[in-house]
């Protein structure tokens, strides 16, 4: 049961009423990075649908969310990230503990005092993880007697997993787990066991590296506000990163093609914009019903990412077909591509 008013009557009184499927859960403003930020109505149906869209997945290697786990609220409560992460808790009963509010604090206190056991990031914080692991085994080689061993330990434990995760799709390793990994799985309050990263791209090289060293596997997923965050994840037992995974159960993809962008659905690989319909697609943009038809084609969600099918049904972003500029010899460029590439040089950072 909720309480509403009914929109045009006076707030005379308080009436509760039966909350369904289509009502509007809350809404969801996009970034902005094409334009003005608009609001995406979620409702209660998408959020649900995209919960049991991605714990299905989840589910398929015995992973699946539940009243037994823990997970942390960190990421701004009004990305729809976190508010897809959120339904999940809602929807299947998982422990959730708040953050304390200040960053550096995540790291040092919050997370040894609430130990998670699923713990969701977006690029740019496992980037920084990454590096301050780098830094720490970096380091380990010049501390004292014994410095060299050590390092060298380390270094043979993540070529062997390594080359484990490649070959088999596992991240654990009964001797180098607990001889070396356990100290970095403490870094995290030491009881992850499930990880999930979304948002922007991240390297098959950070994703394989925190894998092995946290000792637990994670899902690279992909999704837009617009269809509440949840549309592709990737397969736990997945040896192969750098790809996003194919669809989930709530959605159902098509490509459009570009053809001055030389991206083809007909092509091998097949190539284009990805296009998505499905119970978690938004119903429109509030108040704003122009930039809503600009969303759709013939009922179809137009993403603004390229895509390419990979001959077993994942997909890698590849380009953008929104915000892109033509150059003077005629070649197409997406700006955001540059961005990324600038982003993760360390020279400028």
């Amino acid at each position: 049961m909720a309480t509403v008013i009914e929109e045009g009557k006076k707030n005379t009184a308080w009436a509760p009423t039966e909350v369904g499927p289509e009502d509007c859960a809350t809404f969801s403003y996009t970034s902005g990075t094409t334009g003005d930020p608009k609001g995406v109505k979620l409702t209660h149906g998408m959020l649900v649908q995209c919960a049991a869209a991605v714990n299905g997945r989840l589910e398929n290697t015995n992973q699946q969310l539940s009243e037994r786990d823990t997970y942390i609220s960190y990421l701004p409560a009004a990305h729809s990230f976190e508010q897809a992460l959120f339904a999940v808790v809602c929807v299947y009963g998982m422990r959730c503990g708040f953050y304390s509010g200040d960053p550096i604090k995540l790291l040092k206190e919050d997370l040894p005092a609430l130990r998670p056991t699923f713990f969701p990031s977006v690029p740019r914080i496992f980037n920084r993880v990454y590096g301050i692991i780098k830094d720490k085994i970096s380091t380990s080689a010049g501390q004292g007697r014994g410095g060299g061993c050590k390092h060298w330990l380390i270094d043979k434990a993540i070529a062997t997993k390594l080359a484990n995760l490649k070959r088999t799709g596992t991240v654990r390793s009964k001797m180098y787990d607990k001889v070396v990994f356990k100290k970095f799985r403490a870094f995290l309050g030491g009881n992850v066991r499930l990880m999930i990263t979304g948002s922007a791209p991240i390297s098959a090289e950070v994703l394989d590296f925190l894998k092995v060293c946290f000792c637990c596997p994670i899902a690279e997923g992909y999704g837009m506000t617009e269809t509440c965050a949840g549309s592709f994840t990737t397969f736990l037992n997945d040896p192969v990163s750098g790809h996003v995974g194919g669809p989930l159960a709530n959605i159902k993809v098509r490509l459009r093609d570009i053809p001055e962008m030389g991206y083809l659905s007909s092509a091998n690989p097949p190539k284009g914009e990805i296009c998505m319909w499905g119970t978690s697609i938004m119903k429109g943009y509030f108040k704003n019903p122009e930039k809503t038809a600009e969303a759709f084609q013939d009922g179809w969600l137009l993403s603004g990412d390229v895509g390419v099918i990979n001959p077993n049904g994942s997909v890698n972003i590849i380009d953008r077909a929104k915000n892109i500029f033509k150059l003077s010899q005629g070649e197409y460029i997406a700006p955001e591509k540059l961005e990324n590439v600038y982003i993760q040089c360390p020279w400028l950072q």
